[in-house]
């Protein structure tokens, strides 16, 4: 697939009610995306990704004013968020309609090329693709990194942020996305709603991560793909007051 058939990207820039996000606070603003990296607001620098890698419809999932502002003065459309990010996601879905991008407003180290990337390596047919890097790949390129790892037989990998939902069919994916939310740091649960089987198979360790997803899409009725990310630091977004340091580094970095 080519940025040339996305139409929309949704970046998520909500809040976990009654959840003080530790970013935000560290750095005394309402919202995370706020925050200044390098000079720019997160949400700037995700919304600058997006244009280099040639995408022109841009949608913001936000409730706090100043980030719904921001995103306004940064020409992106602005949608209403839902309970959660599959909720949010949903919402967008229905307004912007697939084949639809969705990220995240902390992933301030985004680039273009990933955006191009994953798209490109998305294989034909997929209804929804999910990036993610493995873990020799992000400590290749930032080591001493610390992620939370989903632990299969085809090795360990951290999310990236950054989804696809290619086709109408994907709609049929948003209920399974907020099983996943709710069990993303316990795989072992994600293979028991796959059956016995597969429980067996990951106690085995003999359960790939790619056959995990594609066995998910096929529960729902949709052909789930994992893309495997060129580059470890896409897997960096900036959940906490590390990350932001982290970040800045890097940023600081590429600047140079």
């Amino acid at each position: 697939m080519t940025t040339s058939k996305i139409p929309a990207v949704l970046v998520l820039a909500g809040s976990r009610p009654g959840a003080p996000d530790p970013v935000a606070d560290a750095e005394g603003v309402a919202h995370k995306a706020l925050v200044e990296i390098a000079g720019r607001p997160m949400l700037a620098l995700v919304v600058s990704a997006l244009r280099d890698a040639g995408i022109e419809r841009i949608a913001v999932s936000a409730s706090e004013p100043q980030v719904r502002d921001l995103a306004l003065r940064l020409g992106c459309e602005v949608l209403a968020t839902g309970t959660g990010p599959s909720a949010s996601v949903a919402i967008g879905l229905d307004a912007l309609s697939a084949p639809l991008l969705v990220t995240t407003s902390d992933h301030a180290l985004l680039k273009g090329e990933w955006v191009r990337d994953f798209l490109a390596d998305t294989p034909e047919g997929s209804d929804v693709a999910v990036l993610l890097a493995r873990r020799e790949a992000i400590e290749a390129a930032m080591p001493g990194s610390r992620r939370t790892y989903l632990r299969f037989a085809d090795g360990h990998w951290s999310g990236c942020n950054l989804f696809l939902l290619a086709t109408s069919r994907a709609g049929l994916a948003i209920e399974t996305w907020k099983m996943v939310e709710a069990d993303r740091k316990r795989p072992w649960r994600i293979a028991a709603r796959l059956g016995l089987g597969m429980l067996v198979s990951y106690a085995l360790g003999r359960l790939t991560l790619a056959e995990a997803i594609g066995r998910l899409g096929r529960r729902i009725g949709v052909t789930a793909s994992l893309v495997a990310a060129r580059d470890g630091l896409a897997a960096v977004d900036v959940d906490k007051p590390a990350d932001l340091v982290d970040a800045r580094a890097i940023m600081d970095a590429r600047g140079a």
